[in-house]
């Protein structure tokens, strides 16, 4: 009976142990992550705003984490198919979203089978910066601001001046169409894969203006290569004072641009929490503030994983409100 007795209890105790190894296992992957590479998939190509921003974290993460952070660039489709596929990635910690506001919370609106929701199928880890992207024309334009350039196109035939930016539906083409809507101008859009891309057509006389990221379009301005006339956002660009902002230029527009990092949704929360106090460890850092500026963002906002998804809740009833109110369609 006594030996019975014993038996039953160490039966019980073991299982009782491995019940509790088993059940400490997903806490212990989860603290061991990263334990190998992790892939930031970036739906833009390569010297597009998101792919130069996305860099510079990869290197802090790589550094800070001990494991590679490798950029994946997925460009096309506006964003969608790397954002499409980050959705369908295991949701492990291995693979990352590094985004755009335009691709995240414009394409469900814009398109009809997007493929993806950007607050459903996603696990918001931290925002990026907060600003507007530069309204730009070849340095011999003849306009300097807004306004003189609102008359300049009104002196031409409707459609004859071509516009640029990253994609149907992106922040670029946006822009453009509330300028357009409000200024009673008419221009084609002529959409491009990248900002990149576009930069280059502007510089090469094939279109004639652009909204452009200003991570990839301040160096141009800088080096008096392109020339801005106005900044969307409501704020200016710290390294370009004198630029104002379109409702300081009469054409009320104020919708922020971000940069954000997402997960597959159902990560692990412990490693959501951990990317974001590591972003935002490095946002906060006084030795990247000079770098933000050079960047051109106007606000470097430290927000939680949950503030962040608030903010993406929003973006996406007020940008499908502006394309609805527009009538915009994908091509």
């Amino acid at each position: 009976m006594t030996t019975r007795f014993f038996s039953d209890r160490r039966t019980l105790l073991c299982a009782a142990l491995a019940t509790s190894t088993m059940a400490s296992m997903p806490a212990m992957a989860q603290d061991a992550w990263p334990s190998r590479p992790v892939k930031l998939i970036v739906p833009g190509g390569a010297g597009s705003g998101t792919d130069i921003v996305a860099r510079v974290f990869a290197e802090s993460f790589s550094t800070t984490f001990k494991q590679p952070f490798i950029v994946d660039n997925k460009a096309g489709a506006n964003g969608m198919l790397g954002s499409q596929i980050a959705a369908k990635a295991p949701a492990d910690g291995y693979s990352l979203l590094f985004t755009y506001a335009a691709a995240h919370v414009v394409n469900q609106s814009l398109y009809e089978k997007a493929g993806y929701d950007g607050a459903r199928d996603f696990a918001a880890i931290a925002q990026i910066g907060s600003g507007g992207n530069y309204l730009v024309v070849p340095a011999a334009f003849p306009a300097n601001d807004l306004k003189s350039f609102i008359a300049y196109v009104k002196s031409r035939p409707a459609d004859e001046l071509a516009y640029g930016s990253w994609g149907i539906g992106s922040g670029g083409h946006l822009s453009m169409e509330a300028l357009n809507q409000q200024a009673g101008i008419r221009m084609r859009h002529v959409p491009y894969k990248s900002t990149a891309a576009a930069n280059q057509d502007l510089l090469a006389g094939h279109i004639q203006v652009a909204f452009s990221a200003t991570a990839s379009a301040l160096p141009l301005i800088q080096a008096g290569r392109l020339k801005a006339l106005a900044v969307s956002g409501p704020h200016r660009v710290p390294l370009t004072p004198e630029i104002a902002t379109m409702s300081e230029q009469g054409v009320k527009f104020d919708v922020a641009a971000w940069y954000g990092v997402f997960a597959p949704a159902g990560t692990p929360r412990p490693i959501v929490d951990r990317m974001n106090r590591e972003i935002n460890r490095i946002i906060a850092d006084p030795a990247n503030a000079e770098r933000w500026k050079t960047m051109g963002f106007s606000q470097m906002p430290l927000r939680s994983p949950d503030e962040f998804a608030k903010q993406v809740r929003e973006d996406i009833r007020d940008w499908g409100d502006v394309v609805r109110k527009g009538d915009i369609k994908a091509e």
